[in-house]
């Protein structure tokens, strides 16, 4: 039995251990008064804090129960914020504004005038250093100092700055951008990379090292080239030093890549071998960045159902897992280090989607893999659904995405990113790019829904009905896969592939009977409604060929360097050793294309698989 249906059984195992637990508590007269002791120190530990207007709310909101077997049933199946199984939550507060000790207003308003100016100052309230807002902002758009300038006009209003990066198609496939046939596509629809200088300019002005500031950048083919661009780029600004202190997330993902998205540059195998060789190395020394971020939102936008989405990502997590412990690398190493990433959108299993796969993977990874506690998070980055955004009315996908946002932090997302109204027809302009933030800000800081109280959604019986619905379905997922063998046996036949593009044939032909309705497309149309006028952000060709300019000056300044290092990453890759350390060399005399038509020399292309 694989490691996949290992999980499959602890989750069923530990299921059953809690209907123990709740047996117990109702038969077992000590350990239900204990549980019940428990439960009631829990609450009376919980502080009240106060809304503006002056309502008392405890923080953290626990159901309203008392008998024994219920308070087990809570405890050990769900856990509080931040317990096993993380149910509820990673961490034990997020969102919440900082605690205040704050009087009520008639005892403020009554002692008040008795006392000095000196003493009223110490009744003021106490405020604590704000949280990371979750918020993470994404762009990527022409050249690297145009994207800059979206940076720090989307970072004005933030305490951190937590930016998430869009690359353009040749940067995507590891081609430079002087390549036969690319000259139309250099910055189109991301940001164009070909060299270490280009990512100096991407992030000037911002300091990498800062606690207050991470980088995600989504891509996966090429990861680890740009990624030792990343660091190279801050150790040229910053020095060597920096390089412990760097904080963020680069996507990686081959699996989901070869499932949905097909940005694949070498074959599975060799993709996989260059993606653990980075693992190793930021593992061993980058401790705050997270080296691969699990994508289920492309697995997502490609048409699957939420719960394949969710199946083929926890499935994939897991099979890192295998693949990097096989490796030697300690599983509380690397575990603590992995992130995932999901599509958000309007069906019903998104009630509680994230909220199950924090739970599947908390149980996988203590009782299969041995993990402890830090290792055992599944620590989330949702972003509202792109393929719910519609041309038509395309103002209602402020709606759209405002429910979606409601959801994501319903299940306690760790950062979140909105999308912006006017993507299907272009790249976010600043207008609407900026309402897509606020809309979170206003969810997040304008309303009271998250920020006095934990747990202010969870856990209604519809909730717990999806919840239950839900995670049986990516257990019935699980067992498929491992009958085909596993995750790369699965994907070798095509398995998950083939259930994505059935999904997504499924979901058009509902839009198109009318059996999925769409507001302003298939229902409630407005036949008068002519196609707006969108300004679309298109690259120039002056900015194009000054990419190809920069690029072709680059080369010929380090082309016998470029020579060298080259041999040298090419000796060290058949040789079978770790070549991260000899990619970072590379990286500052090459450009991503020479490297990527290096490596491909020595282990091939990607082919799809027929």
């Amino acid at each position: 039995m694989s490691k996949l249906g290992q999980v499959v059984e602890a989750v069923e195992k530990y299921n059953q251990f809690v209907l123990e637990q709740v047996k117990r508590a109702r038969t077992d007269e000590k350990f239900g008064r204990d549980l019940l002791g428990r439960w009631n120190d829990i609450k009376a530990k919980i502080p009240t804090t106060r809304t503006p207007t002056g309502l008392p709310l405890p923080r953290l909101a626990l159901p309203e129960i008392s008998e024994p077997g219920e308070i087990a049933r809570y405890l050990f199946g769900d856990g509080l914020p931040g317990e096993f199984p993380f149910l509820n939550g990673a961490y034990r507060e997020m969102y919440l504004e900082p605690v205040r000790e704050i009087e009520s207003f008639e005892k403020n308003e009554a002692v008040g005038a008795g006392v000095s100016p000196a003493n009223r100052a110490k009744m003021q309230p106490t405020r604590l250093a704000p949280q990371e807002e979750p918020t993470r902002l994404f762009s990527g758009l022409m050249l690297a100092e145009d994207t800059n300038e979206r940076f720090h006009y989307l970072t004005r209003h933030q305490r951190t700055h937590r930016l998430s990066t869009a690359f353009d198609g040749p940067t995507l496939y590891g081609i430079d951008s002087d390549a036969d046939g690319v000259f139309g596509k250099i910055g189109e629809g991301g940001v164009a990379i070909d060299t270490v200088e280009d990512m100096v300019r991407l992030y000037d002005g911002f300091d990498l090292g800062s606690p207050n500031f991470s980088a995600s950048m989504t891509i996966s083919g090429p990861a680890p080239i740009i990624m030792a661009m990343y660091i190279a780029a801050a150790k040229r600004r910053f020095g060597p030093r920096v390089v412990p202190k760097l904080r963020g997330t680069i996507q990686a993902d081959i699996f989901k890549e070869v499932q949905a998205q097909n940005e694949t540059i070498f074959p599975i195998e060799p993709s996989l071998r260059f993606l653990t060789d980075m693992v190793e190395f930021t593992t061993r020394e980058m401790p705050r960045w997270y080296p691969i971020s699990i994508s289920g939102y492309h697995i997502g936008e490609a048409g699957s159902t939420p719960v394949q989405q969710a199946a083929y990502t926890l499935s994939n997590g897991f099979a890192y897992a295998e693949m990097f412990a096989a490796r030697g690398i300690p599983v509380d190493q690397f575990g603590p280090r992995l992130s995932f990433f999901l599509d958000c959108g309007l069906d019903a299993e998104y009630i509680a989607l994230a909220r199950v796969s924090r739970r599947v993977w908390a149980i996988g990874m203590r009782d299969v893999f041995s993990a402890g506690a830090k290792a055992q998070l599944f620590k989330l980055h949702t972003q509202t659904s792109g393929r719910s955004l519609i041309a038509a009315e395309f103002k209602n996908n402020l709606t759209r995405t405002a429910a979606e946002l409601m959801l994501a932090y319903m299940n306690a997302t760790n950062s979140c990113h909105s999308n912006s109204a006017d993507e299907p027809f272009t790249t976010p302009s600043e207008e609407w790019i900026r309402v897509a933030a606020h809309g979170q800000a206003i969810l997040l800081e304008e309303s009271g829904i998250f920020k006095h109280t934990m747990n202010m959604l969870s856990g209604s019986p519809g909730m717990k009905a999806v919840e239950r619905a839900v995670e049986a379905a990516i257990l019935d997922e699980f067992r498929e896969i491992e009958r085909l063998g596993g995750v790369l046996a699965a994907v070798e036949e095509r398995y998950q592939r083939s259930q994505i593009q059935n999904a997504s044939h499924r979901y058009e032909r509902q839009i198109y009977d009318g059996t999925r309705p769409i507001i302003g497309l298939n229902r409630y149309r407005d036949g008068a409604e002519e196609i707006p006028e969108v300004k679309l952000v298109r690259t120039p060709r002056a900015k194009q060929q000054l990419q190809v300019d920069r690029l072709r000056k680059f080369k010929k300044k380090n082309a016998e360097k470029a020579k060298r290092a080259l041999d040298k990453l090419a000796a060290v890759v058949e040789r079978g050793e770790n070549c991260f350390p000899t990619l970072l060399e590379a990286v500052e005399v090459c450009s991503l294309g020479q490297i990527t038509g290096r490596l491909q020399e020595v282990v091939g292309r990607f082919r799809p698989m027929v």
